[in-house]
């Protein structure tokens, strides 16, 4: 019998997805996670502030336009209440006062916006890993601070969440 295990990209990128459950977004759901070292550092989903209505309870008008096609994706981003999954979890650092960020990898599950971007450079982010694609893009200022992009395969991680046994432990 092989013993198989995720690998450490499939590991952070299944944490990415799982936070992902946690958005309050109504118009697209992100999760991201922020790992060095092979350890976690910090995990952010997309959606209102703390204390300001949730998305899905009205608090986005911009995301609710969205939904109803009245703006389309990546367009009137200034009017969004929604702090992007990459943005929070870079906010989440900050929080925990976790300085030793430089050379670490973003993992999430859509490639950051140019915002995102910027902030993940300035933190010293030197790897995205994304499964898809935001339709924003921030191609050249990634190109030139020479950070790694990864393309996953969602199939990668979710021959591993078909697999979960939860509840099953033997």
């Amino acid at each position: 019998m092989e013993f198989e295990r995720p690998d450490w990209d499939e590991y952070f990128m299944l944490q990415a997805v799982l936070a992902k459950l946690r958005s309050n977004c109504i118009a697209r759901k992100v999760g991201a996670v922020i790992a060095k070292n092979h350890r976690q550092l910090a995990t952010g989903y997309n959606g209102t502030p703390p204390g300001i209505k949730n998305c899905y309870e009205g608090g986005c008008e911009r995301c609710r336009d969205r939904v109803n096609g009245l703006v389309a994706s990546g367009e009137a981003l200034e009017r969004c209440m929604c702090t992007h999954a990459e943005a929070n979890a870079i906010i989440h650092c900050a929080i925990l006062g976790i300085g030793a960020v430089s050379g670490a990898t973003l993992y999430s599950t859509a490639t950051p916006c140019l915002d995102c971007s910027k902030m993940a450079i300035t933190i010293g982010i030197e790897r995205f890993v994304c499964i898809s694609e935001y339709p924003e893009k921030a191609q050249d200022l990634i190109d030139s601070a020479k950070i790694e992009v990864v393309h996953m395969d969602a199939g990668r991680i979710s021959r591993w969440i078909d697999g979960l046994n939860v509840g099953n432990e033997d």
